[in-house]
């Protein structure tokens, strides 16, 4: 049964790069421990662009950011000091607990072209790790279990599903995997968790007898959930347990007001410190906060 469809909004992140947001939704702003969900491109870039389609450091608390690539290429620069390409099917792992930053720049795009292709979704941590301190894993090979079956080739990102473990650390029960789907394909979203979703990133799916195109979240229901491609798709599957009401503001996640409030002063101020290998620009805090 499906609860509910958030159907992507366009946004622009400024240097041409632009983003499907999915969530936050005004009638749904989480998917289990998923606050954030951003289908980045697909986005054809030309030798030579210029670096204002790159991010520059900005500041995050009190959640994990989670980057997956279909293709392309991203360099991952933060504040502990790690220095990280990401390449499709690979995962970047950043938990910011107490705080950090990071800057996330299209390097190879600038020098040989590149097509940009991915998601980057944010997981809130539950209420005794927001202050954790923070991390960065990297993940490929066999940290991201992959399968192919019945006309399903499925990678996990992170967390339990389909009988296997992802290696990245979780901080509450969860699951993130990615389906590409042949044609006539058909897949189960797991149930062992209260909140589910499935978001089409290419194609289109029938579930329960009705077509939906790409750019689609399904927000499922209790129950066994399975769809089938009408056509070549790309599907990712996600959730997990609730961690309780969070509030989110700009880069920022808490169950606190005032902790959003005070890592804005601080950010403001100056007083959180910025990518060792990438200090000289950083993105100033927004005039609404």
């Amino acid at each position: 049964m499906i609860e509910m469809i958030i159907e992507q909004r366009r946004r622009s992140l400024g240097g041409g790069l632009e983003v499907g947001r999915v969530l936050p939704f005004a009638k749904r702003r989480m998917v289990g421990p998923f606050i954030f969900f951003d289908h980045m491109g697909p986005l054809d870039v030309a030798a030579g662009v210029e670096r204002g389609l790159d991010v520059r450091p900005h500041p995050h608390i009190g959640l994990s950011t989670v980057t997956y690539l279909f293709s392309g290429e991203v360099m991952h620069r933060d504040s502990l000091g790690s220095e990280q390409a990401i390449r499709p099917h690979e995962v970047n792992w950043m938990t910011a607990g107490r705080g950090i930053t990071h800057s996330e720049r299209f390097e190879k795009a600038r020098a040989f072209g590149d097509r940009l292709h991915g998601i980057q979704a944010w997981v809130a941590l539950p209420t005794g790790d927001e202050e954790a301190s923070p991390s960065f894993s990297h993940h490929e090979g066999y940290d991201l279990p992959s399968w192919n079956s019945g006309g399903v080739q499925g990678q996990l990102i992170a967390g339990q599903a389909y009988g296997l473990r992802a290696a990245a650390r979780t901080h509450s029960p969860l699951f993130y995997a990615h389906l590409d789907l042949d044609a006539g394909g058909q897949a189960e979203v797991p149930t062992d968790h209260s909140e589910r979703a499935l978001y089409i990133a290419a194609g289109s799916v029938e579930v329960d007898g009705v077509r939906y195109e790409a750019g689609r979240m399904l927000v499922l229901g209790s129950g066994t959930s399975s769809f089938r491609a009408l056509e070549r798709s790309t599907v990712m599957v996600l959730g997990g347990e609730p961690v309780g009401e969070r509030y989110l503001s700009w880069n920022f996640v808490s169950s606190s007001k005032e902790r959003l409030a005070q890592a804005a002063a601080d950010w403001k101020a100056g007083r959180l410190k910025l990518p060792d290998a990438d200090h000289d620009e950083f993105i100033p805090l927004p005039s609404e906060l």
